[in-house]
């Protein structure tokens, strides 16, 4: 017991192998995808290059899902990206969701319906 807590308190915070699990992620997409019903909501991700991307991205949403977007592109074309996030707005408003941009604002979450983002961060600083 006193082994698994001294790696706790290392003088130096370098992890060293034992501190890692292997995870076998495929076989976690597999087992989750397709198996058993279907799920009621899906978290999509997205990205949008030009404003003829956010038609898809508007229907997921009204079909009751859940999209993460990355706009990092957009950003060299300050027209484009106001118009593509007053689109996503919009559709925020219009199905009572949510929306709300990530860091740099580089992503934004776009949810449908009795979905809110939480603007309080768990953890960190």
């Amino acid at each position: 017991m006193a082994k698994k807590f001294a790696s706790l308190f290392k003088r130096n915070n370098q992890p060293d192998e034992s501190d890692y699990m292997e995870l076998d992620l495929a076989s976690i997409e597999t087992s989750g995808s397709g198996s058993g019903s279907p799920a009621s909501m899906y978290v999509k991700i997205a990205t949008i290059n030009e404003l003829r991307d956010t038609p898809r991205i508007k229907d997921e949403v009204y079909n009751g899902n859940i999209v993460i977007v990355d706009i990092g592109r957009l950003k060299m074309d300050k027209i484009t990206y106001e118009r593509v996030l007053k689109d996503l707005r919009d559709v925020a408003m219009d199905v009572n969701g949510d929306i709300v941009g990530l860091g740099d604002q580089k992503y934004v979450i776009l949810t449908p319906m009795s979905v809110k983002v939480s603007r309080d961060k768990i953890g960190g600083a």
